[in-house]
């Protein structure tokens, strides 16, 4: 396994969960541009992909609900009893932060790693559709005579549309 606080380049869909051993003012302070990434050790983090919040916030959802529901975690990969015996202020590090740089994070020792997670991705993988109409370019095809009639009639009605208003509008001045 490689060392969790290394940050790989283009590396996408991992979310680090850190643990904030410190009084709420200092973990509310984090919140500001800045002080994450000084605290990780690192520059350049995206502010919009660093999570900071007490716990309780989370209320009966809970950490584990959160983790599931709202960042898209398989439930297999968490350690229940892990997430739930966590208490104050987490800290949740989306990929995105790190703009697919590498980096080695260096925490300050009151920011404790709990676990490295990776996002379920969107399965774009589909079953095969024999039928002719699913096939490209299948649809019947009008023939040029049928498409420059089209293209007539389409034509005709927005002049007559135009023609209209342009009357409508001599009559209500002339009025």
């Amino acid at each position: 396994m490689t060392d969790p606080l290394v940050v790989a380049a283009g590396e996408h869909a991992v979310l680090r969960l850190f643990s904030l051993d410190m009084r709420p003012e200092e973990a509310r302070f984090l919140r500001e541009p800045g002080a994450a990434a000084q605290i990780l050790g690192v520059s350049g983090l995206d502010p919009d992909q660093v999570e900071i919040f007490p716990l309780t916030d989370l209320q009966d959802l809970g950490l584990v609900g959160y983790l599931t529901e709202g960042c898209g975690l398989s439930r297999d990969q968490l350690d229940i009893a892990k997430l739930d015996a966590l208490t104050g202020w987490v800290m949740l590090l989306h990929s995105k932060a790190f703009d697919g740089q590498s980096m080695q994070l260096r925490p300050n020792p009151n920011v404790l790693l709990v676990g490295v997670y990776t996002e379920d991705g969107t399965d774009w993988t589909a079953q095969h559709i024999p039928t002719k109409s699913a096939q490209p370019y299948s649809a019947q095809r009008k023939s040029p005579r049928q498409i420059r009639s089209d293209a007539r009639r389409i034509g005709f009605g927005l002049f007559a549309v135009i023609m209209t208003l342009i009357i409508l509008a001599v009559l209500k001045v002339a009025l």
